[in-house]
């Protein structure tokens, strides 16, 4: 038996030998899913992820889960047992439903990795009951985009608070025979933040549907929709882009991303932005953006934190801040970034000034769906404020009520 087993035993020795070699020269591979315009694909298939290869020898492959999926694609391989995610980026008003669904890494021994850079807030945005699952990857606020060539012409000023913003919808409409003012009426998460803003301008809780700041919104949303462009109903956080690089709008809110896209891809070196406007009550701006976590599982938890901290890097930092006009999470992170593109980033500083996170909850999906059936009856329909939202506000309550039963 000897004969035989030792010169088996050697070779099975020697393949294996061969199969580790062999594995050790190549690079290691992590999943990450996100969420991107084709602009950041881009950069990050050019710049971000060959960078982490070559530095680091570990391959990333990146596919796209959307923001309200990715808790039921968790799920799903949480409790088969298999998960093939390592990182996954996430919006920050969708973490409460992964906490719940108990599909993420406690992350609260790696606090110490992120850097003393990092805004303190940013980090705070993904704790729960004390404990940090999520940490962070891309802050965002929305800032408004104007032409200032067609403000020139008829002598207008950007607006500073509602009853200018309605006075200079009403001047443009009155030139032109149509709106030109945005307002992101498409449907869905860009119609419920752009709400969610506004309402708590006005001084309201957005989950009541009906409190005083819910009614003054809707009610002047009513009235400025007979001004705004037709294409608000198409208007979501790309096509507000172009609407405004066509020329077709002059003024509306959206996330810095799209600066250099005017800019550069249009070639509308005119663009001009700013922070925003005040509600009946307050400057409020929302904080959006995404987070970072690993999910329960993650065949590759080490080298996921590995890909984390590069994130955090001020290296990476100030490249997503110059190629894509991203706010960075760091606060020493701004040699980079162009001269022509300082002023946005002075409108995104200004905005944050004013920021505010929404609530986190487990029912968001549910409150999505009212806002904006909502949004259709009141604004876009024209059916009376007040019943319809004492009718939302009715749905809304029994929807937590049913949450807090389970």
């Amino acid at each position: 038996m000897k004969k035989i087993f030792c010169p088996l035993f050697i070779s099975l020795f020697l393949i294996a030998g061969y199969l580790s070699a062999w594995g050790a020269g190549r690079d290691q591979v992590i999943t990450v899913t996100t969420a991107l315009s084709e602009a950041e694909w881009k950069v990050m298939k050019e710049d971000i992820w060959p960078m982490f290869q070559r530095r680091y020898g570990i391959k990333v492959d990146a596919y796209t889960v959307e923001a309200a999926d990715l808790g039921k694609v968790l799920k799903g391989m949480v409790k088969a047992g298999r998960v093939e995610i390592d990182v996954f980026c996430q919006d920050n008003m969708r973490l409460a439903e992964l906490v719940d669904l108990g599909v993420v890494e406690d992350l609260s021994r790696y606090r110490g990795q992120i850097p003393e850079n990092v805004l303190p807030a940013l980090v705070e945005a993904g704790v729960f009951s004390n404990k940090l699952y999520f940490m962070p990857y891309r802050p965002n606020v929305q800032i408004v985009y104007y032409n200032p060539l067609k403000f020139e012409k008829y002598k207008l000023n950007p607006p500073k608070n509602w009853d200018e913003l309605l006075e200079v919808a009403k001047r443009f409409h009155a030139q032109e025979g149509m709106g030109r003012i945005l307002f992101k009426a498409s449907g869905g998460a860009p119609t419920t933040a752009q709400l969610y803003e506004w309402i708590a301008s006005a001084g309201g809780d957005p989950f009541s549907f009906n409190d005083k700041g819910c009614v003054a919104t809707f009610e002047f949303l009513q009235e400025l929709w007979s001004y705004c462009h037709p294409d608000s109903k198409k208007a979501k956080w790309d096509t507000t882009n172009e609407f405004i690089a066509k020329e077709v709008a002059y003024i509306g809110q959206n996330w810095p991303f799209g600066v250099p896209i005017i800019v550069k891809d249009w070639n509308k070196k005119w663009l001009k932005t700013y922070g925003g406007w005040e509600g009946p009550e307050k400057e409020v701006h929302i904080i959006g953006g995404e987070v970072v976590g690993i999910p329960k599982g993650s065949p590759n938890k080490r080298l996921a934190l590995k890909y984390i901290s590069f994130l955090h890097s001020k290296e990476v930092q100030e490249i997503l801040m110059a190629k894509l006009a991203w706010p960075s999470i760091r606060d020493d992170a701004s040699g980079k970034v162009e001269g022509w593109l300082v002023p946005h980033f002075e409108s995104v500083t200004e905005a944050l000034k004013h920021g505010i996170f929404r609530k986190n909850v487990s029912y968001w999906s549910e409150f999505d769906g009212l806002l904006n059936d909502a949004f259709t009856r009141i604004v876009i329909k024209g059916e009376k404020v007040k019943p319809v939202l004492d009718e939302y506000s009715r749905k809304m309550q029994e929807t937590i009520g049913k949450y807090k039963k389970d």
